[in-house]
Parts: structure tokens; C-alpha cells; sequence
């Protein structure tokens, strides 16, 4: 049970900011107040419920003394008391720690692992996968950059997905996917194994990560592949490199080379924000391998088979059944609510240990 001085706090904290909020704070401050506000409002309103239910529960107890009122308490009370229990629940994952980046947009990056070209047609079908489930929640899925395969695949391929709670949804997607199916050009009917690796990154803002203009280099060069007319035609592409760290973002997918040095600004900041948050968490690593899932790229997640028209998610232990519905996006809902549970259900486990 969630001691009420606790809650008491967390209701005169939040009363304090709307207070703030109507008196009119001043401008430097009103973003933070009002994104405390509003992570602050879903918990003050299970707390109300909370309260109004175990009020119910001590007015029809009271009842109990009363001759003309004690049948009707009798029979009302088990009920009220059943309700307890579960909205306690709900209260406990309502003030579990929040990952600050939760309700981040995303930078969604997917490139091919063993396999070859059935790898990259792997990739391929995984990005459908993500554009369909952004289009079932609402969400904005912008392709940053694409690099296609000769026969039909995605050698690379990284997007932007903005809507509500995108990264607190997709994060757990990070890790390798690996397929089963029997390839178009397999003459035997054999099935081939291959894999994909997922990386899903909250994106950073500029206020968040300054990179001096001294630590990258820019380069700019003729878009290569498909692309249409624009195609090595002009210096629009552009590759920067950031020379304490060496990575490198290439961005060739617009025809305006400022577009793509933006595109690939907003790449390689995410990626360094990324860098940091993993370094701050790193105290925190033996306590993560303990929830759902690291979020090692390296960490084998789900095995996508065609043939028996299943997905296993082998950090839950779940198969479903129902790979098309899953690959054309909206089924992808059931496997992230269950990994999503499965966190917060072992996140509670530690509280409590």
C-alpha cells in the first residue's frame, strides 16, 4: 500500500504548479512547469480515485451500525473492498519512475545483419512493419535516409516517428530480428535464417546536445542509387563526421543539400544523445538486464517464421500466431502492450524486493 503522506505530497505538488500555471509563470518556465504538470495530472487523478474509493468503502462500513442500513451495506461492501486491490495496482505503475525520453519522438534506424540480400529484404519488410503500426497510432513516419539493395532490399535505412509516447512504445523494438522463411530464389524449398538489427533512439533536441561547429567535418558529394533525375547530377548529398567520436551520418534522400545536412544533423545529435544516456545508465546496467530487455542491439529479440506463420518474442517467452496481421503493423500492438507489462511488472518486483 502507497503510504497517503506520499500522495498527499504529490497532490499539493501538483495543486502548486497549476497555481503557478494560472497566475501566470514566467515564459522561461512555463515548459518545464507544465511538462511536470502533465506527467503529475495522470497521478493525481488515480490518486483521487484512490481516495474517493476507500471513502466509499469507510461510509458504507459506517452503514454497518445503522438497522435500516445494514442489508444494503452488507451487500454493497464486497464489492467496494474487491475495487481496492486494483486500483492500488494502477496507483503503483502510476508513480513507477518515468524514463525521462518516454515521450520523445524517435529516430527508428534498421540495417541488415547475416543473410545477404534476404537480410536486406528482411529490413525491408520490418520498415513496412513500423510505417504501418505509426499509421494505426497516428503518428508521423518520415524516412531520413535510405540506401536500397539491387533486388529490392534496404542496405540502410533510418526514420523519424513523432506522436504521442512513440518512445516509450518502440523502445523495447531495439535488438536483433531474425526471419525464417524460404527465399524467392531457393530452388530446394529450403528455409534460410537471417537477421536485421533495430535501433530505436530518442531524438534529441537542439537544447538538449550543442555540437560545436570544430567537432565535425562536413562533406558533401553526389547522391549514389535510386533517387531519380537529381541523381549525380548535384552535390546534394552530404556525409558529417564527428572526429571525437567517429561517427558518421550520410544523408542523400532530398534534393536540397541544406535539407540534408539538417536531416543528417538531427541523425548524429540523436546518436550522441544516445551515447550519453547510455553512459549516465551505466551504473544502472545489472539492474536493467533484470527487466525486459538491455536494449543491446546485440541481444536477439524475435524470430519472424513464415513457414509456421509465427512470432516468438523470446524475452516474454510469447508466440503468436498471426504474423501477417503482425507485419502489417496494427498486431504489432498485442507484443509491445505484453513487453510493456512485463517491464512494469518486474519494475514493481524490485520496489518491493
Amino acid at each position: 500500500m502507497v503510504p497517503m503522506d506520499k500522495l498527499a505530497q504529490i497532490t499539493q505538488r501538483f495543486e502548486y504548479l497549476e497555481a503557478r500555471l494560472n497566475a501566470g509563470a514566467a515564459p522561461a518556465e512555463i515548459a518545464t512547469i507544465a511538462r511536470e504538470y502533465s506527467d503529475l495530472k495522470l497521478i493525481v487523478s488515480e490518486i483521487t480515485s484512490y481516495r474517493q474509493a476507500l471513502d466509499q468503502v469507510s461510509e458504507t462500513e459506517a452503514m454497518l451500525s445503522d438497522p435500516e442500513m445494514k442489508a444494503l451495506a452488507e451487500e454493497e461492501l464486497p464489492h467496494l473492498r474487491q475495487r481496492i486491490p486494483q486500483m492500488e495496482h494502477r496507483l503503483q505503475l502510476a508513480l513507477l519512475p518515468k524514463d525521462a525520453a518516454d515521450a520523445r519522438p524517435a529516430i527508428l534506424e534498421i540495417r541488415p545483419g547475416t543473410g545477404g540480400e534476404e537480410a536486406a529484404l528482411f529490413v525491408a519488410d520490418l520498415l513496412r512493419m513500423y510505417q504501418k503500426y505509426a499509421e494505426s497510432q497516428g503518428w508521423q513516419f518520415e524516412i531520413l535516409e535510405q540506401q536500397d539493395s539491387d533486388l529490392g532490399g534496404i542496405k540502410e535505412v533510418s526514420a523519424s516517428v513523432k506522436g504521442d509516447g512513440v518512445f516509450a512504445r518502440l523502445k523495447f523494438e531495439s535488438g536483433v530480428h531474425r526471419v525464417q522463411r524460404v527465399p524467392e530464389t531457393e530452388a530446394q524449398g529450403r528455409i534460410h535464417t537471417s537477421a536485421a538489427t533495430v535501433a530505436v533512439l530518442p531524438e534529441a533536441e537542439e537544447v538538449d546536445l550543442v555540437i560545436p561547429a570544430s567537432d565535425i567535418r562536413i562533406d558533401t558529394m553526389r547522391a549514389s542509387g535510386a533517387g531519380g533525375q537529381h541523381v549525380n547530377t548535384t552535390d546534394s548529398a552530404v556525409r558529417i563526421t564527428h572526429l571525437p567520436t567517429g561517427l558518421v551520418v550520410i544523408c542523400q534522400d532530398e534534393r536540397s543539400q541544406h535539407k540534408n545536412k539538417a536531416k543528417a544533423l538531427q541523425v548524429l545529435r540523436t546518436r550522441l544523445y544516445d551515447l550519453r544516456r547510455a553512459e549516465a545508465h551505466g551504473a544502472e546496467a545489472e539492474a536493467r538486464k533484470a527487466m525486459v530487455g538491455s536494449g543491446d542491439r546485440s541481444e536477439r529479440i524475435r524470430t519472424y517464421n513464415f513457414p509456421q506463420g509465427r512470432v516468438t518474442d523470446h524475452r516474454i517467452n510469447l508466440t503468436l500466431h498471426r504474423l501477417p496481421e503482425i507485419l502489417e503493423g496494427p498486431g504489432l500492438n498485442e507484443l509491445i502492450d505484453a513487453l510493456i507489462a512485463e517491464d512494469q511488472a518486474k519494475r514493481l518486483a524490485a520496489l518491493d524486493a
